[in-house]
């Protein structure tokens, strides 16, 4: 009976340090189960959030290039249009259709054709210095050049009612024609002599301003040689002046003893004194004047292109060569 109490005793005692052993080795599993859970969720964790961070690094990369390229478009376009403007500032003389003329397609040249050798009829035509240099201006806008044959005191307001696009008559730049139109660059330079009978008693331009003068002079209505005989000798009492409309019939005039003298251009005066017997220019001068081409204040991008045009065509002696065929160097 003893040995059953002993043996049952020592059973108990087996299964209760298996009991025992059990727990602590569940605990353990329990501990690692529970370590290895949260290693996974810290590694998770991790990972989401270098996820996360390579993104908004991405994100930020990529709107730092859009930016910069944003930039670059911007600058490209400010560049574009500095350039434009910069264009627009320097307008070249062939840029057709950056300005308008009387005529689509044409350039109209307003001129007095009775002063040669700048203007002047010949074979039913307008020959003559301007005429050409009008057409070498037309030929730089890609114009086909017209030309209106009129008085000469209406090329003016021709010129400033915009029927015509410039006005080249041998016309001198004055204070008073710049109130009414804009003259180009000059591109020739007259002189203003006296032509008078070969028998005139009148020997040099001072005559004219002596004490106690009294001539009748003719002028052509307008010109320079109105404009400044009027204000030197008739407002001042020394003579008076005859006007007419064209030089050929002051000359005409002269010859019929009309008046004592005639004053003009010294071009002119030359042609008509080889065709007129009994005439002759005086050797004083009455003054020196700059030619130039007068133009509408109220067209400025015709007038750069005109003005620019005939800027290219003084600097490549183009003018030059034209004043050679008709003026002789003295």
């Amino acid at each position: 009976m003893k040995k059953w109490i002993a043996l049952l005793l020592a059973s108990a005692m087996v299964l209760s340090m298996a009991g025992c052993g059990s727990e602590p080795q569940e605990s353990s599993q329990a501990e690692e189960s529970s370590q290895a859970e949260e290693s996974s969720q810290t590694e998770e964790s991790s990972q989401a959030e270098e996820s996360s961070q390579a993104e908004e690094s991405s994100q930020a990369e990529e709107s730092s290039q859009a930016e910069e390229s944003s930039q670059a478009d911007s600058a490209e376009a400010d560049q574009g249009n500095a350039g434009e403007e910069s264009s627009e500032d320097a307008p070249t003389a062939s840029e057709p259709g950056s300005f308008t003329t009387a005529v689509e397609g044409k350039l109209t040249m307003a001129t007095n054709a009775a002063f040669p050798p700048y203007e002047y009829v010949e074979g039913g035509e307008i020959a003559g210095i301007d005429a050409e240099i009008a057409a070498a201006i037309a030929g730089k806008l890609g114009l086909d050049l017209l030309i209106d044959d009129m008085e000469f005191d209406s090329i003016t307001e021709a010129v400033k009612s915009g029927k015509a696009d410039l006005g080249l008559a041998g016309m001198t730049v004055t204070p008073d024609r710049q109130e009414e139109v804009d003259f180009t660059v000059s591109y020739a330079t007259g002189v203003q002599v006296v032509i008078v009978t070969e028998d005139s008693a009148i020997a040099s331009v001072d005559d004219l301003f002596a004490e106690g003068a009294s001539h009748v002079i003719g002028v052509q209505r307008n010109t320079t040689g109105d404009i400044y005989t009027t204000d030197d000798i008739e407002d001042e009492g020394l003579g008076t002046i005859d006007r007419y409309s064209k030089g050929a019939e002051a000359v005409q005039a002269l010859k019929t003893g009309k008046v004592d003298c005639v004053v003009i251009d010294n071009e002119p005066a030359k042609a008509f004194v080889a065709e007129v017997e009994g005439l002759k220019i005086l050797e004083t001068e009455y003054v020196t004047e700059d030619y130039a081409a007068a133009m509408s204040k109220d067209n400025k991008a015709l007038y750069d292109a005109v003005n620019a045009a005939l800027q290219e065509l003084i600097a490549d002696g183009t003018i030059q060569g034209i004043i050679d065929k008709y003026i002789s160097a003295e």
